[in-house]
């Protein structure tokens, strides 16, 4: 299945629940308060991050060069630690700037011959 030959309905349905499908049909389902609490972790699997099938950073991983990737990860890690101290949560900040070092270490992992 791809996205130029599906109808609107059937996007919505791959990206979001329905109406049909949620007990709060009010809510949002990826931003209602129950959804937002459970089992919500701000470091490793934010829900803002999370709204439909692919993850944020895969899909940036997906269109930038290896370069920038690399990139993106150094200088997001980078910003999180300039900026923790001016920040009401400041270990929150430092354990996201070491999940987005982690990436970028992985990423070298798999790719060892990357500069």
């Amino acid at each position: 299945m791809s996205i130029n030959n599906i109808t609107p309905e059937e996007w919505n349905k791959m990206a979001f629940k329905t109406v049909d499908e949620d007990d709060a049909p009010n809510e949002h389902p990826r931003f209602s308060e129950k959804a937002m609490t459970e089992a919500y972790d701000v470091v490793n699997n934010p829900a803002h991050y999370n709204n439909g099938r692919m993850e944020c950073i895969e899909g940036i991983r997906g269109m930038l060069t290896p370069e920038e990737y690399i990139g993106y990860l150094r200088g997001t890690a980078f910003a999180y630690m300039w900026r923790f101290r001016d920040k009401s949560k400041p270990v929150e900040d430092i354990s996201k700037a070491q999940w987005y070092e982690k990436r970028l270490m992985d990423y070298f992992l798999e790719h060892p011959s990357a500069k």
